[in-house]
């Protein structure tokens, strides 16, 4: 059965086969052992802290095939960000430059450096290996974490955004960030990805250019890439944008990816989740749900099928999704549809 839990220290070995796997603009795996652990330690302790509002928690969740034991995919949530490190993006903005006298109206896009995100959650580092991009585990790697966030709300802000993977070729060439380079730095773009990931951001506020920057002055390739993701994140936009997420005109300031945002409240899996009494049972139907605990530290969730009692608040689920979930009779769990 495919699971999804909190990381553990004996993940680290798979975490760095993933960080691997995931390449160049994955900025929230670095490939680095210390910031690996650290990453893991500091799931372990929000995952076992108390918490009345967001600070500077951090969840990061694998998913395990219990048949063999690997550890196929990752994906994570950020409880409040910018709070100890400064969170940069790029605004769209417009600037108007008109003159009636000699009949001139022209309207120019700007990128202005920002901090506006501050104090939002994030949902983040999302990863799911090959083999297994399939019978929609993807889709349950994601929207597990609604189900998170709408069962453990006191630990979340208003706001929850996404970083989308900004266009960059096989070698990690961004060309947004290739004119950056060319005009105000002097590291390629694997470098300075790699610094970021691993939290060394000084440079960002001591070299980027403090006024806005006019898109137009760019390179063609570098304007093209404004706003636009990855060829392998547009399946991941896809399922944030059924949630309802959009975008508000913040990109990424190494690849020009666009960040994409929405309320809490408004989330599709958080308005549309239940919460129901567990009957473990036969079940005789092919409705597939994603269903989780109630718990933290002890978080579970999978896909599976169940039957509703939707007017008793009830759901049957068989004995190995009982198990899998580590729940009995009695106890409750969230669900929604998948």
């Amino acid at each position: 059965m495919i699971i999804i839990r909190p990381i553990q220290h004996s993940d680290y070995d798979a975490l760095h086969r993933i960080a691997i796997e995931s390449g160049h603009g994955f900025t929230s795996l670095p490939v680095n052992e210390e910031l690996l652990k650290k990453r893991i330690n500091h799931a372990q302790v929000s995952f076992q802290k108390a918490v009345t509002h967001p600070g500077d928690e951090g969840y990061l969740f694998v998913m395990e095939d219990t048949t063999t034991g690997q550890v196929v995919g990752t994906s994570g949530i950020e409880a409040a960000v910018g709070l100890d490190d400064a969170f940069y993006h790029y605004h769209l903005g417009k600037v108007v430059h008109n003159s009636r006298e000699l009949n001139i109206y022209n309207t120019v896009e700007t990128l202005s450096l920002c901090n506006d995100y501050t104090g939002a959650s994030e949902i983040c580092t999302l990863f799911l290996s090959e083999s297994h991009r399939k019978n929609n585990n993807g889709r349950l790697l994601s929207r597990m974490r609604f189900l998170f966030i709408a069962e453990h709300r006191e630990r979340f802000a208003k706001t929850v955004i996404a970083e989308m993977r900004g266009v960059s070729d096989d070698e990690g060439r961004s060309p947004f960030w290739s004119w950056l380079e060319e005009h105000f730095f002097s590291m390629d773009f694997p470098t300075v990805d790699y610094l970021s990931g691993i939290g060394k951001k000084g440079f960002i506020a001591e070299l980027m250019p403090k006024y806005p920057i006019y898109v137009n002055l760019l390179s063609k390739e570098a304007q093209q890439a404004i706003n636009k993701v990855h060829p392998k994140t547009v399946p991941a936009l896809r399922l944030l944008e059924a949630e309802g997420f959009s975008r508000r005109g913040y990109i990424d300031i190494f690849d020009a990816g666009p960040t994409v945002e929405a309320e809490t409240h408004t989330i599709k899996t958080l308005r549309e989740s239940k919460k129901c009494q567990v009957i473990i049972g036969e079940v005789s139907t092919n409705e597939k749900y994603i269903v989780c605990n109630t718990n933290v530290a002890n978080f579970r969730a999978i896909q599976t099928q169940l039957q509703l009692r939707e007017t008793a608040k009830q759901a049957v689920i068989t004995k190995q999704a009982a198990e899998a979930l580590q729940v009995s009779d009695g106890d409750w769990i969230r669900l929604i549809r998948n």
